[in-house]
């Protein structure tokens, strides 16, 4: 029994383990999560704009009439990932002409309002969903999530995590290369 006792804690140190290699896993991505909304309408949600960030609010109408696809992306004030995506997602506004729109989930108005005083907003809009009730509308599983949306207002991509990296970079641009195609958009 002594025996057992003493190897206790080295087993559930090897479960654990285990479970921590398991998760490090690069073949786990977190993209491969299917979404509901793919290829359905956006779903329903109406929010007011955030105070003082002078861009107007967020609503399924907004998304429904474009001639082209645009971007919906999920983010917080409190989102370390969310910082570090902030300049892709400037970068892609500034240099590619993408058209942003922002759900800003959960977060305090005066938070998120500091975080874009200080990171720039690139924002064409953005909807301030204080209760998350959008959040689940659309699905998500945490923050940031990003979405590309066609002019009519069907969900075309998902994408999980922050886009940072060349890779997920490149897998993002690929997909709005293709809703763009898809929408008869060439830019």
């Amino acid at each position: 029994m002594k025996r057992f006792l003493a190897a206790t804690p080295i087993l559930i140190a090897l479960v654990l383990g285990a479970f921590f290699l398991w998760g490090l896993n690069p073949e786990r991505d977190p993209n491969a999560i299917p979404s509901v909304l793919i290829s359905q309408p956006v779903p329903e949600f109406d929010l007011a704009a955030l105070d003082g960030v002078g861009v107007p609010g967020l609503s399924q109408a907004y998304l429904t009439d474009n001639p082209a696809p645009v971007v919906v992306n999920v983010f917080a004030s409190w989102c370390v990932p969310c910082r570090a995506e902030h300049a892709v997602l400037t970068q892609m506004v500034e240099r590619d002409g993408v058209r942003l729109m922002g759900i800003n989930y959960k977060d305090k108005p005066e938070d998120a309002r500091a975080w874009l005083e200080d990171l720039g907003n690139p924002y064409e809009r953005i909807g301030s969903d204080l209760n998350g009730r959008a959040g689940i509308e659309w699905g998500i599983s945490g923050v940031p999530e990003t979405f590309i949306v066609s002019g009519d207002g069907t969900v075309l991509y998902r994408y999980v995590g922050p886009v940072v990296g060349p890779d997920a970079e490149e897998k993002f641009a690929t997909a709005l290369t293709q809703a763009r195609a898809i929408n008869g958009a060439g830019t």
